[in-house]
């Protein structure tokens, strides 16, 4: 499949160019299309190669467009102008590919809602293509949008997501005029997904009611499945949250497709390179060291233990506390006695085959450095972040 996309440098399209790449290169396998060539088109590409790229495609993905200009009479020119040229350019070589249109949840505010000169340029740009398909019976592909965020989105243009995950990745300030204003947010993975869909003719198409989007197999438009309803402030309290993290170690609630989850690896994006790395506190003394490297909310924390040769850690129980422990490099021993039995459990491990041993609850236990001349490294998990005011942490010796 021969793939045309115009836009192909901004946010959607590269994200879109890329994702198709790791297809065409056979670097992703799930996929059930298959990519020959991909033309890329986009404001300094020669106007003469979108006659090419119109001629050969076999499907189009027409996400060029006009955001930010300097003159209002700019919205028309870029956004209905240029798609009139596209589809004139399609019918100047009967190409009758399935066509997409990326259009603005803007358009469906047009009469009732307002009146902005973009919501108006979105608007008839999305007629002319359903004109164009019944006068080509061409496949055309509607979307109109909300407001979208991910990897690659300008700050300062027109996300605001984007522009307080940089600020606040970079120390500088945002502003909020109104905490509790409420926006419809669509993660660029979830469109790139519907995308693919629509390669497949897996679109998935919904309807209008107002400003309602109601998922229906024959709807005249088309839509990303999952979106995302959050206010600013909840964005500005989940950021400041991801930015404490180096420090707190804290590990806020990532649930498989959250918008926490698809905010932090937006938010991590925009990190300056001195912020990549951070340090951990090393708690040292003659016997090795001890480094807590991560706090969850409610699933415990992990830690890194090193043991000097010849060396012995722990001594200790608890009553409802357990941890697992995973020799990653060296050889060590692992002891256990059950509080008022006189029988050890012993458990020798090494990094050669790394295993997980649990603790367990209401057992004393170590962890004995056998070596005389390594370190022993123990990645340690206990089942819930340590508390100095209630440590259920005993001293007895195994």
């Amino acid at each position: 499949m021969k793939i045309l996309i115009t836009g192909a440098k901004g946010f959607v399209g590269r994200n879109l160019v890329e994702n198709l790449k790791n297809v065409r290169d056979g670097k992703n396998r799930t996929c059930s299309f298959n990519v020959s060539e991909i033309f890329e088109y986009d404001i300094d590409t020669p106007e003469n190669l979108l006659d090419v790229y119109c001629q050969k495609c076999d499907f189009v993905f027409n996400l060029a467009g006009v955001n930010r200009p300097k003159d209002n009479a700019e919205f028309m020119t870029g956004n209905f102008g240029f798609a009139s040229k596209l589809l004139n350019t399609l019918k100047k070589y009967r190409n009758n590919c399935p066509v997409m249109l990326s259009s603005s949840i803007q358009a469906t505010l047009i009469g009732r809602y307002g009146q902005s000169d973009y919501g108006k340029s979105k608007l008839a740009g999305e007629e002319l293509f359903f004109e164009y398909g019944k006068e080509t019976d061409s496949k055309v592909l509607v979307y109109r949008f909300p407001n979208l965020f991910g990897k690659w989105s300008r700050p300062n243009y027109n996300s605001v997501v984007a522009t307080f995950c940089n600020n606040i990745a970079n120390d500088l300030p945002i502003q909020v005029n109104d905490a509790a204003a409420q926006l419809e947010l669509v993660y660029i993975d979830d469109l790139i997904e519907e995308m693919f869909n629509c390669l497949q003719s897996k679109e998935t198409r919904c309807r209008y009611d107002g400003l309602q989007v109601i998922l229906d197999e024959n709807g005249k438009y088309c839509c990303v499945k999952t979106t995302h309803l959050v206010t600013l402030g909840r964005i500005v309290e989940l950021l400041e949250i991801f930015r404490q993290q180096p420090q707190s170690l804290l590990m806020t609630d990532i649930a498989g497709g959250s918008f926490e989850k698809k905010l932090y690896s937006t938010y991590l994006s925009y990190l300056p390179k001195e912020k990549i790395i951070y340090d951990l506190k090393m708690n040292t003394d003659d016997r090795g060291s001890f480094t807590e490297l991560l706090k969850t909310k409610n699933h415990g924390q992990f830690s890194v233990n090193i043991s000097k040769p010849g060396i012995t850690k722990g001594q200790h129980w608890h009553n409802t506390k357990w941890e697992l422990f995973i020799v990653v490099s060296g050889r060590g021993l692992i002891q256990q006695r059950k509080i008022g039995s006189e029988e050890v459990l012993n458990f020798e491990v090494s990094g050669t085959k790394i295993q997980a041993v649990h603790m367990l609850p209401g057992y004393t236990h170590n962890i004995i450095n056998l070596s005389e001349t390594e370190d022993l490294v123990t990645v340690m998990w206990a089942n819930e972040v340590f508390d100095v005011s209630h440590p259920d942490t005993f001293f007895e010796a195994v």
